[in-house]
């Protein structure tokens, strides 16, 4: 929204932004996004009818709020890339309501606090919900109903329909308080289909390094089990990092993994204390940058969105290809 009586660079930007959105179907690159959002909001009950409303409420606040920058031009733009966008989504949740549901329901089997804001918790679903390790899904609980959040998954596909999520508590979240501290095994809950694009490639033939900051590690876990599947796998490098010693709450299991495990290298590492117990100390940036040559690995990171910049930038200066750094970043939102 612009504030009425912005200046002459609004009107600039507002131009702007309509001659661009006016080209969105010439941008290829935007279409599989604006197919998973299609996609995705099946699971609010969205229907083809309830976008010609949204849409007619876009261009009425965007004429109110543009005052005299406001054109006929501009608004052809507008309706125009619009009904691009809702054609798009709503072809793909047609196509998407043929193949499966909008949400599978779930229930949770097990639920284990590691830290006083952060659970570990397994769930099954009433059906298979096929995922890539690396994705997440969105997750409804009962007691916050219609309020959705990503969370991604801690394991490669199992048989019995059983998945793992690491729940870190922010403050003020809607959901997030709720997984941490008040449901239990038994209780119900609903996941939405699965996105995200940080999955492993198998094909590459290239050895692994996996960066995850504090729950950031959970789908890297789900990577991890997917190359053990692998009759030869890659060595793999998984550096697994917090701010202070009990940040490191899943350390105990990775080692276990690390001597199951002969091609995996457990590094873990905190920034903001004193470590001890073979625990590096510093940035994961830093700590990687100690540990080896890189340039011949396939990355994959995930953390908070400054953890994944600084470690990018720091990987590139290395020598590692962008094109061979997955990331996923997590917000405190």
């Amino acid at each position: 929204m612009f504030p009425i009586g912005m200046n002459h660079q609004r009107d600039r930007l507002l131009g702007a932004l309509g001659r661009i959105v006016s080209q969105v179907d010439n941008l290829p690159e935007l279409v599989p996004f604006v197919r998973q959002l299609g996609a995705d909001h099946r699971k609010f009950g969205v229907e083809a009818l309830h976008y010609p409303e949204v849409g007619q409420s876009l261009i009425t606040t965007l004429r109110y709020f543009s005052g005299a920058a406001w054109t006929e031009t501009l608004a052809k733009d507008w309706a125009d890339a619009y009904d691009v966008v809702a054609k798009t989504m709503i072809d793909a949740a047609e196509e998407d309501a043929a193949q499966r549901p909008a949400w599978w329901n779930a229930q949770i089997v097990a639920h284990e606090r590691r830290r006083f804001d952060l659970a570990v918790m397994r769930v099954v679903t009433d059906r298979p919900l096929p995922f890539l390790p690396g994705q997440a899904v969105a997750l409804e609980v009962a007691s916050r109903p219609r309020v959705w959040r990503f969370y991604s998954m801690a394991n490669a596909p199992r048989p019995d329909n059983t998945i793992d999520f690491h729940v870190r508590l922010v403050d003020g979240g809607p959901v997030s308080p709720v997984l941490v501290r008040s449901v239990a095994a038994g209780d119900q809950l609903r996941l939405g289909p699965p996105v995200g694009t940080m999955t492993f490639d198998d094909r590459s033939g290239r050895d692994v390094l996996l960066i995850g900051g504090s729950t950031g590690v959970a789908p890297l876990k789900a990577i991890l089990e997917r190359i053990a599947q692998s009759p030869a796998p890659p060595r793999v490098h998984l550096f697994f990092g917090a701010r202070t010693m009990d940040g490191l709450y899943d350390l105990d299991d990775l080692a276990k993994r690390a001597v199951e495990y002969p091609w995996l290298t457990v590094v873990p590492a905190v920034s903001d204390e004193s470590a001890e117990g073979g625990v590096e100390q510093g940035t994961l940036a830093d700590v990687i940058a100690r540990h080896g040559i890189w340039r011949d690995h396939d990355a994959y990171v995930c953390g908070s969105p400054t953890m994944v910049d600084a470690t990018f930038d720091r990987l590139v200066r290395l020598g590692l290809g962008r094109d061979r750094i997955r990331f996923d970043k997590y917000a405190d939102a």
